[in-house]
């Protein structure tokens, strides 16, 4: 049996008292957090929670960018007996409300965020809101008052965990309808991080970096509970301006990203060197070595074992780029149903186009129909309050995950695409868009794409252009695209072929619906911006600009 989160967090804080955990850059300075430390802060915090009435398995959110305090948060939660609801920073206020009133939430903790919502409008007027640090929005009580208030009445007797009961309910960001509540237990945390860190071979002299959301399950199990489980420290940035340097000051040794920050880091490199005179010096024998440390280095990378890249599909070509540097990005698969542990190309045993192998103790399988299924005691219990979407998910101790995908006979998982992506032609061909956008992606003048086209004699290609784009003339822009989308088109069926590209106006972000708080792409919303109009379209050339007609993103179609 595994030992759970807060039996792990009492052994480190006994074994360890004096090793620092956290590292928090705060106003210049950085903040070394002891394993004692987080005990002391997590302790005074949990009875704070509970002289505010908090009962076991009430609800208690937290909403902020990653510092120390959300772990310690974290931890105050689990000590109380408390069930913890992680709310992503860049949520909309009604999408935050929605997700308060869902879960019951009885109190939220604020951390610093980058935009500022109206609190009236997002949050519950019953719900009793704590500031961390740096938070900027008004609150009934702060942090430093409660550590102050709570030093000589810290929790004495922590709440003895169990193995299954619900320890956070973890909601989806959705592509599609209102987010689904994850429900997790101390067994499906404990076991997800104990067997990837043993698996990936990480121990307390690895160092993490931790920026990408904590309420995304990836970031909470790869970092946080890898971190807790491992010993190794976990370092933080303390803001966006100071994101780059404080990368460079960790080298962290266990990175993990998602494949558009990866091409973020790409381009970055691009704008400093061309691709050309890179490639270049990257052929030539002992300069290659120290070209490719200098990246390294300046990416802070350099120190680097393991570099995690999941959320989304990335392309070959991307990771051959990485792989030139001395960077071999492992890909995985996972989803917050089963804590993000399902496949991973261990360093040293990449196949690049899959995501890898099953993790330890993981079984995964294809349905009759294409499906991915997976099996561990990883698996959620289910969604909050929704048994009947509970039940469609899990048939039988199997996750049916909604994608499509194939085993080769190594064991090796391809994903293939979404069940539900897969669209019909008007000619009634079937088409997965996924792998054709994988193709368009190899392009370093394409940061994002969408490929529609049902219903259409043929799909259509919509593309958000590379930032590097800008200093390009729009004659060479649709030459290249046009060359691209030919070789592209010179690897697909008939039916599959790429009738012309759309080139966007604006970017897909966030604020606009057209990309979740963890960075995927709202398909179903663009095909109703989109859909319609492009259908109409009969152009001659491969290449159209949003810009020179009428529709604009975020009008109806």
């Amino acid at each position: 049996m595994e030992t759970l989160p807060l039996a792990k967090f009492r052994q480190q804080v006994e074994q360890h008292p004096e090793r620092v955990w956290l590292r928090q850059p705060r106003a210049g300075q950085l903040l070394n957090l002891r394993w004692q430390d987080v005990d002391e802060q997590a302790r005074r915090l949990a009875a704070a929670l509970q002289a505010m009435g908090c009962a076991p398995g009430d609800r208690v959110a937290i909403w902020g960018k990653n510092c120390a305090e959300w772990f310690i948060s974290d931890l105050a939660i689990m000590m109380a007996g408390l069930v913890s609801v992680p709310l992503y920073p860049a949520q909309s206020a009604t999408g935050l409300r929605y997700v308060l009133e869902h879960s019951k939430t009885k109190v939220l903790i604020i951390g610093r965020l980058d935009d500022l919502p109206d609190l009236n409008s997002a949050v519950p007027e019953q719900v009793i809101r704590i500031a961390m640090p740096l938070c900027d929005l008004p609150s009934q009580h702060d942090w430093a008052t409660l550590q102050a208030k709570y030093a000589a009445l810290p929790l004495a007797q922590l709440h003895q965990q169990s193995a299954e009961e619900l320890a956070t309910i973890v909601y989806t960001s959705g592509t599609t309808g209102n987010p689904k509540g994850v429900m997790h237990s101390p067994r499906t945390m404990a076991f997800a991080a104990a067997q990837a860190v043993a698996h990936m071979q990480i121990n307390e002299d690895d160092r993490f970096f931790s920026y990408l959301p904590l309420s995304h399950v990836a970031e909470r199990f790869m970092v946080e509970m890898a971190s807790l489980f491992s010993g190794a420290p976990v370092s933080f940035a303390e803001s966006l301006e100071t994101f780059a340097d404080d990368l460079r000051d960790v080298q962290p040794t266990v990175f993990f990203s998602v494949p558009r920050l990866w091409t973020r880091f790409q381009q970055g490199v691009l704008e400093k060197m061309p691709a050309a005179k890179l490639d270049k010096l990257l052929k030539l024998p002992l300069i290659n070595r120290l070209v490719a440390r200098k990246i390294r280095q300046a990416l802070g990378l350099n120190a680097a074992r393991i570099m995690i890249t999941g959320a989304a599909p990335i392309s070959r070509s991307l990771l051959t780029w990485y792989a030139r540097l001395g960077l071999h990005l492992n890909e995985g698969y996972g989803m917050s149903e089963n804590m993000a542990y399902g496949c991973f190309n261990l360093p040293g045993q990449i196949r690049h186009g899959t995501v890898g192998k099953a993790m330890p103790n993981n079984e995964v399988r294809i349905s009759e129909t294409g499906e991915i299924l997976f099996r561990s005691r990883a698996l959620m219990q289910g969604y909050y309050l929704e048994p009947e979407k509970t039940a469609e998910t899990l048939i039988d101790g199997w996750l049916h995950t909604g994608d499509k995908g194939e085993l080769d006979s190594d064991g090796y998982l391809t994903i293939t695409g979404r069940v539900k992506d897969i669209f019909k032609t008007s000619k009634g061909k079937y088409v997965a868009p996924a792998p054709i956008e994988g193709l368009l992606a190899a392009s370093e003048l394409i940061e994002q794409v969408c490929l529609l086209g049902s219903g259409m004699d043929q799909p259509v290609a919509l593309l958000e252009l590379a930032p590097a784009t800008g200093e390009l003339a729009q004659a060479e822009i649709e030459q290249r695209l046009s060359e691209h989308l030919g070789h592209v088109n010179r690897q697909l069926l008939a039916h599959e072929r790429v009738r012309f590209a759309y080139v966007v106006s604006q970017p897909w972000t966030i604020d606009n619906g057209c990309m979740t708080p963890t960075l995927k792409i709202r398909r179903n919303h663009l095909e109703s911006l989109f859909a319609e109009s492009l259908a109409a379209l009969k152009p001659e050339q491969p290449v159209l600009w949003q810009a020179q007609h009428t529709q604009k993103i975020g009008e109806p179609a």
